[in-house]
């Protein structure tokens, strides 16, 4: 009150009270739980303050009347002890049945799919709509990487975040092929199966609270309840067959049989979809869905065959009608997964990632050739790019961009340490996995990868010889076991490592050289072994 009796507002005050509510959004740099939260306190204290200043609105209008005001601010303290006593509870109570603030994970792999099997990476034959969705409404990413040309250490890759030269485990189970007019021989002591004393991604995330499940082709040796995975749908029996296979469920002594009536890859995406119903509005949780299709043997359903065969002699016959029936039906999973999280009001504390193991398979093996990769090198086996090039595309509404291409280079050991930095987890300590959560936040970011290094010391189904390769910014450098030759060349201004530079740039082909064998050295990589002559 003044001298006069009347009622006197200080608004400088009122001007200091309302810029206190008024905290700014969460910077860039906010791990994605922080921003949720932040965002929705940001909205109740917002909502207060705009409240607050009607009040004092009002208030000044009928400062002159003191019954007014009286009445006035004794609305304004019943309303805030109304709001903050039950509105503001209710919020809370709101989110303790939303899911969980840890997103969930769900990365999906295929097998042997090339990089130029999707449409939304090129593709004019196979139809794969709800992945380009994904891509479109996600990050498709240009330069991502295998760790190895073959399955088995490109898995056991993923799951550790080690180089195969590191764990070893450096060809597919059941490959031992020798060549009888090479000079070497493969390293006979390799890995064969994944050591249960390996900590996996799945044990990292399940020692956070997640729920973990493994649906699919596994493949490293051992079993997936082994190593983390409280869920476990593993292929077994028949394991290339789509109509006559056998799925372990949980271990070894419940299997489910099919004997051609469930076609594989739907049942997979079913037993995908179980997990995600059974853990959806729990625990966080974790799903490892690895889709045995494309690969070998190309048997689709005869329901997705027509359309393909209609339009083989349109393209020429490029491309292999089964390989694209099969690939529709791993698309359809896709779609189904997609439409479970929408309506279960997961989709924006989901992250997807859809990517390959390997790169695509171009000759014939066990039937007609599968694909083909028109614009870059070679094929699954190899350590050029056909090889090892892979689809990647993630996935996750209202966190990062739309329909964002990224060119930054990732490979596959890199998931382990970005998971556990998503979940606001420290990374471990690897050489060789590079989170690229900040390429996620803003895919204008130059993420230093550093190099890569590939260690193929066998020789493969598809042809390929003992090779290694490393690629060091826009050079990439591969080298013959056998004779001791490099390759260099320039990805940047030739994918499709089409001229080699080693003899006009001897420096940069010693330095490559130097470095791929300096790094080899200490993962204590196991060389080709020279034969007695």
């Amino acid at each position: 009150m003044n001298k006069s009796g009347k009622t006197r507002i200080d608004f400088s005050i009122l001007i200091r009270s309302i810029l206190s509510l008024l905290r700014p959004l969460p910077r860039r740099g906010t791990t994605f739980v922080e921003k949720s939260n932040d965002i929705t306190s940001f909205s109740l204290r917002r909502s207060v303050t705009f409240t607050t200043m009607l009040c004092f609105s009002e208030a000044k209008k009928g400062a002159g009347n003191s019954n007014f005001l009286q009445r006035l601010c004794l609305s304004e303290a019943i309303f805030s002890f109304i709001f903050f006593c039950f509105l503001s509870p209710l919020s809370v109570s709101s989110q303790t049945t939303t899911p969980p603030t840890k997103p969930n994970i769900i990365f999906i792999i295929t097998d042997d799919m090339g990089y130029e099997d999707l449409g939304c990476y090129g593709n004019p034959y196979n139809e794969t709509p709800h992945i380009d969705s994904l891509a479109k409404k996600g990050l498709r990413f240009t330069q991502a990487y295998s760790a190895s040309p073959v399955c088995s250490p490109s898995r056991a890759s993923l799951l550790t975040g080690k180089n195969p030269a590191r764990l070893r485990l450096t060809n597919f189970q059941g490959g031992e092929r020798k060549d009888t007019t090479s000079n070497v021989n493969p390293p006979p002591n390799w890995v064969r199966s994944l050591p249960l004393s390996e900590v996996t991604i799945a044990e990292k995330l399940k020692e956070n609270g997640y729920a973990t499940g493994m649906v699919g082709k596994w493949h490293v040796g051992g079993s997936p309840w082994e190593q983390g995975f409280q869920y476990s749908r593993m292929i077994g029996e028949n394991s290339l067959d789509y109509y006559n296979y056998g799925i372990f469920e949980d271990s070894y002594k419940k299997v489910f049989k099919d004997k051609g009536k469930e076609y594989l890859t739907d049942k997979l995406t079913d037993y995908a979809l179980e997990f995600i119903n059974n853990e959806g509005n729990k625990n966080p949780f974790f799903l490892y869905l690895a889709y045995s299709a494309p690969h070998v043997l190309t048997i689709p359903r005869a329901d997705k065959l027509a359309k393909y065969l209609w339009k083989y002699e349109k393209f020429e016959g490029k491309y292999n009608p089964n390989y694209a029936a099969m690939i529709e039906s791993v698309d359809d999973g896709v779609g189904a997964i997609m439409k479970s999280l929408k309506d279960k009001g997961l989709l924006e504390n989901t992250i997807v990632i859809f990517t390959s193991d390997n790169g695509g398979l171009a000759i014939p093996e066990l039937g007609p050739q599968p694909t083909m990769m028109p614009n870059l090198k070679k094929w699954k086996g190899f350590v050029y790019e056909g090889g090892i090039r892979i689809p990647m595309i993630v996935h996750w509404k209202g966190k990062i961009l739309d329909n964002k291409v990224v060119d930054n280079q990732i490979v596959n050991t890199d998931y382990y340490n970005t998971f556990l930095e998503i979940i606001g987890e420290k990374s471990i300590e690897s050489l060789d996995s590079k989170s690229f959560l900040p390429v996620l936040n803003n895919t204008s970011t130059s993420k230093d990868r550093s190099e890569i290094v590939w260690h193929y010391p066998h020789f493969s189904n598809q042809t390929s010889r003992p090779a290694g390769a490393i690629r060091q910014g826009d050079w990439k450098l591969t080298k013959s076991y056998e004779t001791q030759k490099c390759e260099l060349y320039n990805i940047k201004n030739d994918e499709a490592e089409t001229t080699d530079l080693s003899k006009k740039n001897k420096a940069k082909t010693k330095e490559l050289n130097e470095l791929l064998m300096k790094k080899l050295s200490e993962m204590n990589a196991q060389m080709p072994v020279l034969k007695v002559k």
